[in-house]
């Protein structure tokens, strides 16, 4: 074992899902035609004045609150200059010394144990706009759509001591804001970056090492990769003697590895003053209260509420409220009639696994609560077969939407539960099957299969399975005298 401790920091980005841009009244959305989504503002210039988005800043006090984070009651913006092609202005509207949010934390369950990681700060300031490389001419193309884009910077205190630490702050702080609503957290398209600062201290020292500064993860897995290889590179310099050098190193998905980028810079480089355009934010007491008051239930708080009231099992409570839009489809199923647990298995057996097959989201659901929850009690009162319902209706009820009894009744799937038709199924069954009848008397019970096979077969499935066991033994034990186990 290593005498050497990794130290890990993060630094989250989270694009926020208002209508509009930080600053302007640009549209805020992805995918749009490059450089159709700007203004004067959002483009530097001279003579554009900034007005900040009240939504943005709402979403951003709410990320606090759900962190735990002592709140601000006066907050300002100020301008990190630095040059680069995506930053028309020349500078970044952010926040220095005064963010809306300060120290913080964050509990997350790391190998089954609850942690508890700190918030140093969550600021608001604005996205960058985005080059792009990938030319057939070589040259760079810059799209400015996402320029001014409302950006969160959610940053942790360095309390990770290794890349499974990190994994598991990062999925449950991505499961806190989707449960806000504030973004759609989606790393493949950006609205959610993160960059992890690592170094490395002898066991048991206080005084943290030299920070590298790792960029390029666009997944929680590349996060979790890069560190494990960064923390191998810095370990292997410090045992052969070599310095660490304070630096921004980029990862590369195909090989694992990191490789230097750019010398790290210090906050004084950024030259940070308080942007005149722009006036401090003040938030009263009673603002503050109603925001909190306003916060969606925690996925922790309803996954324990999911065990106790629906008597779930804690996997199947984690399943469904892993996804706020799961959990509130859960619950519209069981508001519409369904037993919880039938709920619980149909939602996460089947159809998670049909939405994920068809790459959609449980939003988009072509299933609305009321059809799931009417399938199920179908299967429930015993008016289709499990199987017929999972292999006939359930298919037909995800393409076409149309009530689960249409589905059924078009399809002849109706189980018949009249005793009478059922006993007499079963009689002929018997006088059809006098070896499987000889084996009976012989205790051979499973000869009793076949002669429900039989009775399946000449009802073409219809007949239910339970009452067709059931009227089996009855039959049996009167007429023949075989009692069975």
């Amino acid at each position: 074992m290593s005498s050497l401790q990794p130290v890990i920091g993060l630094e989250v980005h989270v694009q926020l899902s208002t209508a509009t841009k930080m600053f302007c009244r640009c549209r805020n959305r992805f995918g749009d035609p490059p450089n159709t989504n700007v203004c004067p503002v959002c483009l530097g210039l001279p003579g554009s004045l900034p007005v900040a988005n009240c939504q943005a800043i709402e979403y951003g006090m709410k990320a606090g609150l759900v962190l735990n984070c002592s709140i601000a009651r006066f907050s300002k913006f100020d301008r990190k200059n630095y040059f680069y092609p995506d930053l028309p202005k020349n500078y970044q509207i952010s926040q220095y010394d005064l963010p809306m949010c300060g120290t913080g934390w964050l509990d997350a369950d790391v190998h089954g144990e609850r942690t508890r990681f700190g918030i140093t700060r969550v600021h608001l300031e604005e996205d960058a706009g985005k080059l792009v490389h990938d030319n057939p001419g070589g040259e760079s193309l810059v799209d400015l759509n996402r320029a001014g884009t409302p950006l969160l910077e959610i940053v942790s205190e360095p309390d990770m001591r290794s890349p499974e630490e990190a994994y598991a702050y990062l999925t449950t702080l991505r499961q806190l804001i989707s449960y806000l609503g504030i973004s759609d957290c989606t790393m493949e398209e950006g609205s959610l970056r993160c960059d992890a600062n690592v170094s490395i201290r002898p066991q048991g020292s206080k005084t943290l090492g030299t920070k590298v500064e790792i960029k390029n993860m666009n997944s929680f897995k590349s996060v979790e990769k890069a560190l494990a290889y960064e923390i191998r590179r810095q370990t292997a310099a410090v045992e052969s003697g070599e310095p660490i050098v304070q630096e921004t190193r980029l990862f590369d998905a195909a090989t694992e590895k990191t490789s230097p980028m750019r010398s790290k810079e210090q906050a004084h480089d950024y030259r940070y003053f308080p942007d005149p355009d722009l006036v401090p934010l003040t938030f009263s007491d009673e603002q503050v209260a109603r925001w909190r008051a306003e916060l969606p239930e925690a996925p922790g708080a309803r996954k324990t509420r999911f065990v106790t009231a629906f008597e779930l099992s804690a996997y199947d409570a984690a399943v469904l409220t892993a996804d706020r839009a799961c959990a509130d489809y859960f619950e519209e199923v069981v508001r519409a009639g369904a037993p919880a647990k039938p709920a619980a298995n149909w939602i996460a057996n089947n159809l998670l696994a049909k939405l994920n097959e068809e790459q959609r989201s449980i939003v988009t659901c072509p299933i609305t609560p009321v059809h799931m929850a009417a399938m199920i009690l179908m299967v429930e009162r015993k008016e289709i077969s499990s199987t017929n319902a999972k292999n006939d209706v359930f298919p037909e009820l995800f393409s076409s939407g149309k009530p689960p009894a249409d589905i059924a009744a078009a399809k002849g799937l109706a189980q018949v539960c009249d005793t009478g038709q059922i006993d007499l199924w079963v009689r002929q069954a018997i006088e059809r099957n006098p070896d499987s009848l000889a084996s009976l008397r012989e205790g051979k019970v499973k000869a009793a299969g076949k002669i429900v096979g039989a009775v399946m077969q000449a009802s073409k499935g219809k007949a239910n399975p339970a009452l067709v066991n059931a009227r089996l033994r009855v039959i049996l034990g009167t007429d023949h005298g075989i009692t069975l186990p």
